[in-house]
């Protein structure tokens, strides 16, 4: 059998990578729904009944918006109830910091908070909903939801950062139709989603989440004027500033009552505003207060949790008789249930691809006939969305007689058929009741018995239709993702054949050692247990709380292989005697004594980390490290931050110069990164504690040095050292991390390789600190010390490696490596739930808002732990010892590479490919799961998410070990004809 040369393994390996990105994208595109959408917008014809000729008639489609709206107000039945709307859009406002849970009121201090809201709720003034929103709850989706009935698509939260033009049919777009003059004020996804239609508007970016004052300053200082105009009909307000309030502090931040009490001042503003307009006859307005999802104890939201989803809808204004209101008895409706309600009561046409239903309550003014009219017209809406959907089903001209059922039976009747005969069972059975009841002109004003059963009829349809379409999705392609699965299936089979070929061509040139490891069986329960690991995983994976709580699997796994390995080396101690134990760091045992004691430190750090967060989902409200220092005060957080970072310059510094070699440059590189050490600690001092108040000119100047001086340091190490590097090493006897002196004399016939490997010692390092450094600066505070605990585990992992020595397999240590950077990210406070996202980060040391760049910096801090330790890849390289590459005599430098660089790229590449496509296969089996889209689909987006990191973390080991091997072999002039020989 042919060797494998490092050309041909590059090459397999960027194949590899190649077609799974390939197969990743089309399951991707296949497999996430797109919303089936009617196009076009509705008109005359959706006030006409669906079996009415509805081709729309040209004259009409070409009205002028004047006569527009007399044609609708005509049709519809129902005189519009207000002249003008006010939409108000609290971002980020849970529905229980106003209406309460559970039928208790809201906690006193949000009452107190909100004195003037509270009093119109309490009055019967107000009437407030919980409105429930569906995932991903991230604004733009849910304002799109608000507008036009439609629930969109999972992928909607990957475009929330880029935010198209909305070409559905909308309510803002009908009241642009009818005439409508608009103005806009806040949130500029607004403008985005709708531009062109607003005659003024003032927008401000939504992502700037450290400022929590002059994003709502810049809305609410137009407001007097705004109101004392009378030249608009709907005046939208996106308040942002709770929401980022909620980023910064949580829940519970000492922010939130002072902006709710910002936010009722502004309710009241508006109320006696339109009070005193409507006394004076400027016409009637409706304030409608909505929020577009609520947040978790910590400020995120994304996720489905009920936290998250809790909305707000408060309708002020309104004409009800509300004697006997009680405010603790709050409904729940469906946030897409808001845009059929105000179609409805502006006398527009509602949205071709609704799926609310009108909210009952606000109609209650309006008389029996009218309110019977807006069921029948949500009804013929949904209904014409059902026979677009359902090619079978048509229940135009379906015979009323056929229908007609006891009362309290109908759904017992209707639910035994066919999906489509049973939605034209409960239409037909309401239409039949609605017309018997207007027949009856006389007497119908005394027929309440007969129009609650039709109103119940009606809601029956309305609530079964919505539910179903709101759970329809196109049909997915299932070529498309067989395909994809196929390529992705295929992929993992070459990487792991490229690792199997790999241990073949290492091992079996070191079969004596290998046979001496086969005598004692415990050492192969390491290997075992790595592949153990992978086969738990994909089994835990098939269930959703095993998904929500894959921290905890993580954490007792890496804890457990932590133990094996130690309990290799005390086993495998000189003599094999416990008494060996108190004798570790003496003779022969030395090097076992540096490994025990790093697998300790590594179960020390391992369990702290461990107690820092809580994480998932479900336990979150238990204590942990980070809410008992919370607790103490932000006093203590910064101190330990400080100290934290303090330590991570010295503990840096210290791995650095234990290298006995290529002092100058070290002494370079050194101070270099000592300087971006002061600068961090200067920003940890001065400015991150300023959170609750917009980033200043000098702080985000500051964090824009650290970033140049960082990434100055990081890239002139990587350029230069390979250039600077002696042709030979002196003084090194006395280096902890150099290759072990026991094959010096080996190592001296292969100065390539020792040159080698000291440059990717200084390049690792380089990588490790800088990595840390900018994860000081962008991480919450209380996470400074689990960065800190993360850095000393790469360097405990490093010092295990290298007294390991040949005896431990390369691709288990690669391995354990990849385990432990997956734990750390869940210590950090990740989850599998979009709401764990730290969004205020994202934006630290940006002065103008950009896409790309807050992107790449909260794919930095999500995936601070998994790149780490794939950066740490290059030390790994330098630490490990290389007799096995060096005992044979002709092996070229093409065929070092290879074996220096086999396991770090293609382990990781391994690992990640076999539960990308594990994971890939049951969420397929998964895609009929109630909680396919709140817990598998967010699930599989960390898992593409870490699939770039590591795509992106190989490439970059890859590439340094490439380069600086390249440039030694162009300083050997002589070894660069062999080895181009040797690499064909």
């Amino acid at each position: 059998m042919p060797s494998l040369t490092c050309t041909k393994l590059t090459l397999f390996t960027i194949a590899g990578v190649i077609i799974q990105m390939v197969g990743l994208s089309l399951f991707v595109f296949g497999f996430f729904p797109v919303k089936p959408a009617l196009s076009g917008v509705s008109g005359p014809e959706s006030f006409r009944s669906p079996s009415y000729n509805s081709v729309q008639n040209q004259s009409e489609s070409d009205l002028p918006s004047n006569q527009r709206r007399s044609l609708y107000q005509e049709l519809s039945g129902i005189p519009p109830s207000f002249d003008q709307l006010i939409l108000m859009v609290i971002d980020g406002l849970p529905a229980e910091f106003v209406l309460g849970k559970d039928g208790k009121p809201p906690h006193k201090t949000l009452m107190e908070a909100m004195p003037y809201t509270q009093s119109l709720l309490s009055n019967g003034m107000a009437i407030g909903y919980h409105a429930k929103a569906a995932p991903p709850t991230v604004t733009m989706p849910r304002l799109k939801a608000m507008v036009s009935g439609a629930i969109g698509g999972f992928l909607d939260v990957a475009f929330n950062f880029n935010t198209q033009a909305l070409l559905d049919d909308n309510l803002i777009d009908q009241f642009f139709k009818i005439g409508w003059r608009m103005v806009m004020l806040g949130d500029e996804t607004w403008l985005k989603l709708f531009p062109g239609l607003f005659m003024r508007h003032d927008g401000v970016s939504s992502f700037f989440v450290k400022d929590t004052v002059q994003v709502d300053q810049n809305v609410t200082r137009h407001l007097p004027e705004e109101l004392s105009r009378n030249d608009w009909d709907l005046l939208i307000l996106h308040y942002l500033g709770l929401d980022h309030v909620g980023h910064i502090g949580g829940r519970n931040s000492l922010l939130m009552d002072p902006k709710l009490e910002e936010m009722d001042e502004v309710v009241k503003m508006i109320h006696t505003s339109t009070i005193l307009n409507q006394m004076n006859g400027h016409g009637n307005a409706l304030l409608v207060v909505v929020s577009d999802h609520g947040m978790t104890e910590n400020g995120n939201h994304g996720g489905s949790s009920y936290e998250e989803t809790d909305s707000l809808a408060l309708f002020v204004g309104l004409k009800n008789d509300v004697s006997g209101y009680s405010p603790s008895k709050h409904q729940t409706i469906f946030q897409v249930d808001i845009a059929p309600t105000l179609a409805l009561l502006f006398g527009v046409p509602i949205p071709k691809n609704n799926v609310g239903v009108l909210i009952s309550e606000i109609f209650e003014p309006l008389s029996d006939d009218q309110q019977l009219r807006a069921l029948e017209l949500n009804s013929w809406q949904l209904l014409r969305l059902l026979e677009a959907q359902l090619p079978g089903l048509s229940c135009g001209n379906s015979p009323y007689d056929g229908f007609i059922f006891e009362q309290g039976s109908r759904t017992s009747k209707c639910s035994g058929s066919s999906i489509e005969k049973e939605f034209c069972c409960l239409y037909a059975n309401a239409a039949f009741l609605h017309n018997s009841w207007m027949s009856k002109e006389v007497s119908r004003s005394t027929h309440h018995e007969e129009y609650s059963a039709i109103v119940v009829a009606y809601y029956e349809f309305l609530r079964t239709a919505s539910e179903w379409l709101s759970r329809r999705t196109t049909e997915r392609p299932v070529n498309l993702l067989a395909f994809g699965i196929t390529a992705m299936l295929v992929s993992t089979v070459l990487f792991l054949g490229l690792i199997f070929f790999i241990c073949k061509e290492v091992y079996d040139q070191e079969q004596q050692s290998l046979f001496d490891l086969k005598k004692t069986a415990y050492c192969h329960l390491d290997e075992a247990f790595i592949v153990g690991v992978v086969l738990i995983l994909v089994i835990s994976m098939g269930s959703s709380s095993m998904v929500e709580e894959e921290q905890y699997i993580w954490h007792f796994l890496n804890c457990t292989l932590n133990l094996l390995l130690m309990r290799k080396a005390i086993q495998s101690l000189v003599g094999g005697k416990t008494e060996n134990l108190f004798c570790l760091f003496k003779g022969k045992n030395r090097k076992k004594g540096f490994q025990i004691g790093s697998i300790f430190v590594l179960l020390t750090s391992g369990r702290l980390l461990r107690g820092w967060h809580q994480g998932g989902v479900n336990w979150t409200n238990l204590p942990d490290i980070s809410k008992w220092l919370e607790q103490v005060g932000s006093d203590h957080v910064k101190s330990l931050q400080l100290f934290s970072g303090l330590l991570v310059i010295i503990l840096s510094l210290a791995s650095l110069f234990l290298l006995g070699s290529n002092r100058k440059f070290v002494l370079v590189a050194g101070f270099s990164f000592f300087v971006s050490g002061l600068l961090v600690l200067l920003h940890l001092m001065k400015h991150d504690d300023s959170v609750f108040v917009p980033s200043s000119y000098s702080a985000t100047m500051l964090v824009q040095t650290i970033y140049a001086v960082v990434g100055t340091a990081t890239l002139s190490t990587v350029a230069a050292l390979p250039w600077l590097t002696p042709s030979w090493i002196h003084n090194t006897s006395n280096s902890i991390f150099h290759i072990s002196t026991s094959n010096s004399n080996e190592l001296q016939n292969k100065s390539l390789l020792v040159e080698l490997k000291n440059a990717l010692y200084i390049i690792g390092w380089a990588y490790i600190i800088a990595w840390c450094l900018l994860q000081l600066v962008l991480q919450q505070p209380i996470n400074s010390m689990p960065i800190l605990l993360l850095l000393v585990q790469v360097f405990a992992s490093m010092l295990y490696s290298f007294y390991s020595g040949p005896h431990n397999k390369q691709w288990v240590e690669v391995a354990a490596l990849y385990y432990m950077g997956i734990a750390g990210h869940f210590a950090l406070g990740n989850s599998n739930s979009l709401a764990t996202i730290d969004v205020a980060g994202a934006f630290i040391g940006i002065s103008s808002h950009s896409t790309v760049l807050s992107g790449v910096l909260m794919f930095m801090i999500t995936y601070a732990s998994p790149m780490l330790v794939i950066l740490s890849m290059v030390m790994y390289i330098s630490v490990k010892d290389g007799s096995h590459v060096t005992k044979t005599s002709n092996l070229d430098s093409g065929q070092m590479l290879l074996r220096m660089l086999g396991f770090p790229c293609l382990v990781p590449l391994g690992l990640n490919s076999i539960l990308l496509t594990a994971y890939t296969f049951i969420l397929l089996l998964m895609r009929n799961h109630l909680f396919v889209w709140s817990v598998f689909s967010p699930k599989y987006l960390y898992v593409c998410a870490s699939t770039v990191c590591v795509y992106i973390g190989v490439s970059v080991v890859a590439a340094t070990t490439f380069y600086t091997h390249l440039v030694l072999l162009l300083r050997k002039p002589g070894q660069v004809s062999a080895t181009s020989n040797s690499k064909r």
